[in-house]
């Protein structure tokens, strides 16, 4: 039998790297459209990351002036969501 053939004679078998093959395009794939969404969201979503923090911090800070706060993030972010 030849290298990469399996004994019942069913031609060469490359599974591991097949699989190897898809997943480094899977990756590939995943890398590109990770960039494309950076470039054409990244401004967007570093406005809404920078929102959602000091929601969090609003939160954390608790307490009247927290819950004044808090609505004005909660519409800063609906108005990103919106856009």
């Amino acid at each position: 039998m030849g290298e990469g053939e399996e004994e019942c004679g069913h031609g060469p078998s490359y599974g591991p790297w097949v699989w190897s093959a898809y997943r480094a395009y899977n990756e590939l794939l995943r890398e590109k459209i990770k960039k494309r969404f950076e470039a054409q969201e990244g401004p967007w979503m570093d406005q809404l990351a920078g929102e959602l923090v000091k929601l969090v911090d609003a939160r954390w800070e608790g307490g009247r002036k927290g819950d004044k706060v808090e609505s004005e993030i909660l519409e800063r972010i609906e108005k990103l969501l919106e856009d």
